[in-house]
């Protein structure tokens, strides 16, 4: 009994892999496949900066106590200087004991060093100089991070996936007519790598701004990069 349920099991399986195999040797549609690449450069209209407060005493809460008396000027400075819209909030905090290692001996608690940095986002960039150099006429006394970004990126990788598009598009029609052939329809529509890319300042430019506290502090944002892909494929005919 169990030797004529597998036969017929067998039986019933065959048909389907017949099929399957005259569906795999149908002709297949030609068709042709482009990539295009896309990158615009857009000015920013929003800039971020992490600036804070570093004090350091003898005991825990003398550092903690001025770090806090420090920064609450600084905030205050800011959030005068700063327009509708804009937002100051904390973006971290800390404090750490200091130590001294003598040779030979057990690392000794000399002192301690409060941190707190404060994450700043505006929307007026011809400020950015200005709100530095008053948040360290205030008080702070690092700046961790500057960067330029954009409040709306997705609008900005919307007009550079059209316009990686229409290259992709323009790139499958070149390719058929040097074939002789003509785009009939397009198949498929794949998005590729996509990226934003901010305009962060480097290191040596933001210790620059703290050693020149003193002096205007001049700012520059440039230019932001918006890369985009896509591939395209499209049938042909004759």
């Amino acid at each position: 009994m169990r030797e004529l349920i597998a036969l017929f099991s067998i039986l019933m399986v065959l048909p389907s892999i017949a099929s399957a195999q005259q569906n795999d040797r149908r002709p297949r549609v030609p068709s042709v496949t482009a990539t295009g690449e896309a990158v615009i450069t857009v000015e920013p209209d929003q800039a971020q900066i992490d600036i804070g407060v570093v004090t350091q005493a003898k005991n825990a809460l003398e550092a903690a106590k001025e770090n806090a008396e420090k920064l609450a000027r600084v905030m205050g400075e800011a959030k005068k200087f700063l327009g509708k819209g804009d937002e100051i909030k904390t973006a971290s905090y800390s404090l750490n004991p200091n130590y001294r290692y003598p040779q030979g001996g057990k690392p000794e608690i000399v002192g301690y060093t409060a941190t707190n940095v404060l994450h700043i986002q505006t929307g007026t960039l011809e400020n950015v100089g200005k709100l530095i150099d008053l948040a360290m006429q205030s008080g702070a006394n690092t700046i961790q991070h500057l960067s330029f970004t954009l409040k709306d990126e997705h609008s900005a990788q919307l007009q550079a996936l059209r316009l990686a598009s229409t290259k992709a598009k323009a790139k499958a029609e070149a390719i058929a007519n040097v074939l002789g052939l003509k785009i009939i329809k397009v198949v498929s529509v794949t998005e590729g790598e996509r990226g934003v890319r901010p305009i962060v300042m480097p290191q040596a430019r933001v210790a620059q701004m703290e050693a020149q506290a003193a002096v205007p502090t001049p700012v520059e944002a440039g230019t932001i990069e918006v890369r985009s892909s896509v591939s395209l494929t499209a049938e042909v005919a004759p």
